[in-house]
């Protein structure tokens, strides 16, 4: 039972991803339509860049410490992306370059976006199929 109960926490963590990529997602659309200043764009999008790094990385840390080997080893990419972006400083939107760079912002996150859903589903699997063994 103790393994549908972390499946469970991974599938909330993905679900928390989600909403957060989504809202970027939203912000840079927003601002292509010119609902939403450049400033504020950037600095919505800037402020939850690194609790989406923070949860990436306790995630990949998750699937590591409970011994689910191919959960980790899937997740490895996007955080090994992340830290990256993060060490070239890469991370964080600059509001002069928001216009010039905006299609690029948008398809790096319907990326990740593609990625995490692939990992959702992977975990929605692995739940459900844990959930059914712990029945029998």
């Amino acid at each position: 039972m103790g393994d549908v109960w972390s499946w469970l926490l991974f599938f909330f963590t993905l679900i928390a991803l989600l909403v957060i990529l989504v809202f970027q997602l939203m912000c840079l659309a927003d601002l292509e339509f010119d609902y939403i200043n450049p400033y504020d764009s950037a600095s919505r999008i800037n402020r939850v860049v690194l609790p989406e790094f923070i949860t990436q990385g306790v995630l990949c840390f998750l699937f590591l410490v409970t011994g689910h080997w191919v959960m980790s080893l899937l997740s490895v990419p996007y955080l090994y992306y992340n830290v990256r972006l993060y060490m070239r400083r890469q991370h964080l939107i600059d509001v002069t370059e928001i216009f010039n760079l905006l299609n690029w912002e948008k398809k790096q996150r319907l990326f990740k976006l593609g990625y995490v859903i692939f990992l959702l589903f992977m975990s929605l699997f692995w739940m459900i199929y844990n959930a059914l063994e712990d029945d029998e």
